[in-house]
């Protein structure tokens, strides 16, 4: 994975390479899961970056887009750093010293919290960020396609009703593969990032906005 900086703080992710060159609309807004959230120790986006994940076979349009998002698409809530690390001394071999507050939340995509097992390999160990309420996963993860680049020639999407073109990524011009994801995106319409925006309410302030609230909250609200 190669994480480059654009201007304004943003960067871009390129896990696997290529960014497509042409897309269609069909697909764009369909949820998706970034690869990176597959990994325990990943801790989540930051909501100043903007992550673009190409080659996804989540998404028709083969694009991931990550738009100033904070946290995991797979956990509301966040943890927190305690709550995540089984033991109190990890680089121990092997770990010797139990952390009393061990009680995870978050786990990899399509599992579930386990508590019985502190190394199982599917909670995640680190700390978490909550998810903003102003940007949830509808508002700013989704399968999106490049609509305008640096270079003419090459082929861009046409979005589709309910979404604008706005650019996202710069281009640097450290390797092809970053330029071929430089440029514009389609983005939800009004769910441009405002970088001045003082809202910072999460959802761990207040699940109710992000609907962790109630009998039957989703999943990605983390384990009680």
């Amino acid at each position: 994975m190669t994480r480059l900086l654009s201007a304004g703080s943003w960067s871009v992710v390129l896990l696997l390479g290529l960014a497509a060159l042409g897309c269609t609309p069909g697909g764009v807004g369909d949820p998706c899961t970034p690869e990176d959230e597959y990994q325990q120790n990943f801790n989540g986006f930051q909501v100043t970056e903007t992550n673009v994940e190409s080659r996804s076979f989540q998404c028709e349009t083969r694009l991931c887009l990550v738009n100033h998002f904070q946290g995991r698409v797979s956990c509301r809530l966040g943890q927190s750093a305690s709550a995540g690390v089984p033991y109190l001394d990890p680089g121990a071999d092997p770990p010797s010293q139990e952390n009393p507050d061990w009680k995870p939340q978050c786990s990899i995509p399509g599992t579930a919290v386990n508590r019985s097992d502190r190394k199982s390999a599917d909670n995640i160990n680190v700390e978490v960020k909550p998810q903003l309420t102003t940007r949830q996963t509808e508002k700013a993860v989704y399968c999106s396609c490049r609509c305008d680049g640096p270079d003419k020639n090459a082929r861009y999407c046409e979005c589709p009703e309910g979404f604008q073109c706005e650019k996202l990524v710069d281009d640097l011009k450290i390797t092809q593969s970053a330029s071929n994801l430089a440029g514009s995106y389609c983005i939800r319409a009004g769910s441009k990032y405002e970088p001045n925006d003082p809202t910072v309410d999460t959802c761990l302030d207040n699940p109710k906005a992000c609907g962790c609230d109630g009998a039957n909250p989703p999943a990605e609200c983390g384990a009680k």
